[in-house]
């Protein structure tokens, strides 16, 4: 199991420890690093930033968001910053949920997400492997653009820049089910929210027909500490974010999710605090057992011996969303 290291996106303004913690995962030997954005920061320039400050560690998108760019200019993002990195980008797309899409990108969320995606991916795939001109007549997709409010005169293209690699991996930030069988046929990999090394029949109808060398690579916070009920704490908070704010009331992937891993009552409670504006409330009523299962919290000890669950699933990349050096060095040493 290869270690990347996620990031996220920034807050109020740009992370200094972001580049230092980067460099510090190269120097341990993780396999990669990860950025993110929401509604703030984008994904690719602080990446580029980082790119310029390595040399060896693998440069992730978890993910950019389809919404905020046609799937051409995602494309020219992946294959400028390939070049200048030497071969490094691994390209993780997602949806996003339609309070984000059409709150913020001011665009109508997909009536069929699945065909979305797959044709999203397609202009990704036809641009970097430069065989022909884009051409695509998709429900959502058009190139060149066919719509009644076009003037007729758009001509197919390929990119004048000679993609690095026509394999660039893509792997998508799925959700739901379907999504996720989606994604073993169409993708290089998966980019799960919340894995529980503890409920593999969750996922497992989904991961069925995975082809070999199919990448898995889930997010879990890891923090080395001694009080683990403190530890879970900032754990906890993103989820009360995610469940309760990140969608709304009558469609919330997130909150989907952890109802289908198990806790629905509670992921239903978290998400009336939330939208009720009892926020502290709704971080509180995250279950520990749940922010423990898909964490790597507590003293190292405890951390060796749950990390080896996860070794024994199919995850072939751990995402640590690590807060400082220590943890970062742990996670490596018991990994070895």
């Amino acid at each position: 199991m290869r270690l990347g290291l996620a990031l996220g996106y920034w807050g109020r303004g740009p992370d200094p420890r972001h580049v230092p913690l980067a460099q510090e995962a190269e120097r341990l030997g993780y396999h990669s690093v990860w950025t993110a954005e929401s509604w703030g920061s984008d994904v690719f320039t602080p990446l580029t930033w980082i790119a310029a400050r390595t040399s060896t560690i693998r440069l992730g998108t978890a993910v950019a968001q389809m919404a905020a760019r046609s799937p051409t200019t995602t494309a020219m993002h992946a294959l400028t910053l390939d070049h200048l990195s030497g071969g490094r980008v691994m390209l993780g797309l997602g949806l996003s949920g339609p309070q984000v899409v059409e709150g913020w990108y001011g665009r109508p969320f997909p009536k069929s997400p699945l065909t979305a995606t797959r044709e999203y991916v397609d202009v990704v795939r036809q641009v970097l492997r430069r065989q022909a001109p884009v051409e695509v007549d998709g429900r959502f997709h058009s190139h060149p653009y066919r719509g009644p409010d076009g003037t007729g005169l758009g001509k197919a293209l390929k990119p004048i820049t000679h993609p690095l690699r026509a394999d660039l991996p893509i792997l998508l930030g799925a959700e739901g089910p379907k999504n996720i069988a989606q994604t073993t046929r169409i993708a290089d990999g998966w980019l799960p929210l919340y894995w529980s090394p503890n409920r593999p029949e969750v996922y497992e109808a989904s991961l069925a027909e995975a082809p070999e060398g199919f990448l898995v690579a889930p997010m879990a916070q890891v923090r080395v500490c001694d009080d683990v009920a403190e530890g879970l704490l900032p754990v906890k908070t993103m989820l009360g974010f995610y469940i309760g704010g990140m969608g709304h009331a009558v469609r919330n992937f997130h909150a989907d999710l952890m109802a289908r891993m198990g806790y629905e009552e509670q992921a239903r409670r978290i998400q009336r605090l939330f939208l009720e504006g009892r926020r502290e409330e709704a971080v509180l009523a995250v279950p520990d057992a749940f922010a423990d299962e898909i964490s790597l919290v507590g003293p190292r000890e405890r951390i060796a011996e749950r990390l080896e669950s996860w070794r024994k699933g199919p995850v072939t990349d751990l995402l640590a969303l690590a807060p400082d050096r220590e943890s970062l060095r742990v996670l490596a040493e018991l990994n070895a």
